[in-house]
């Protein structure tokens, strides 16, 4: 089972939108700064940056292709899956992070949203059992719960679309 965090970033290469098993998805890297506040000189510094590659399925992979740009300042919630790699250059780990949720960091600018009906949303939640990349680099085991709209949206009519 793998750990949901949040992790806030600036989208580092352009999405790139493909089908996995002729499944939406959506990949892209995520650089996570770290800064602290050095007293001394009265100023933040940056002492490293964290690199997550981020993966979006179905209808989340479709609407994160049309809104996230390379440089744009996002917020991730997703599945964190460390792998442990080795080649003949050396060994180290990466941090993989299945998105669950992606917008936009409001902290650094303004967003406009447009919802999609939900007849769209649900023709795109089909899940298959398991989602696998062509290259392997992102894979899903489990099939997540179909959404409960009502759940998400509590007082929306069901007529609303």
């Amino acid at each position: 089972m793998a750990d949901t965090i949040t992790v806030t970033g600036v989208v580092a290469t352009p999405p790139t939108k493909g089908t996995a098993a002729g499944t939406p998805v959506c990949n892209f890297r995520l650089a996570s700064g770290l800064r602290r506040f050095d007293r001394e000189q009265g100023r933040w510094i940056e002492y490293g940056t964290n690199w997550y590659s981020v993966a979006a399925y179905r209808y989340l992979a479709s609407n994160v292709s049309e809104s996230i740009s390379k440089g744009d300042r996002i917020i991730v919630r997703g599945r964190l899956r460390i792998k442990e790699w080795e080649n003949s250059g050396g060994k180290g780990m990466a941090l993989d992070l299945d998105a669950e949720s992606i917008g936009h960091d409001l902290t650094w600018g303004t967003s406009s949203f447009t919802r999609h009906s939900r007849r769209e949303a649900e023709t795109q939640t089909e899940e298959p059992e398991d989602i696998e990349e062509a290259n392997d680099e992102f894979v899903v085991s489990e099939a997540a719960p179909p959404f409960d709209w009502h759940a998400a949206q509590p007082g929306v009519e069901e007529s609303v679309v």
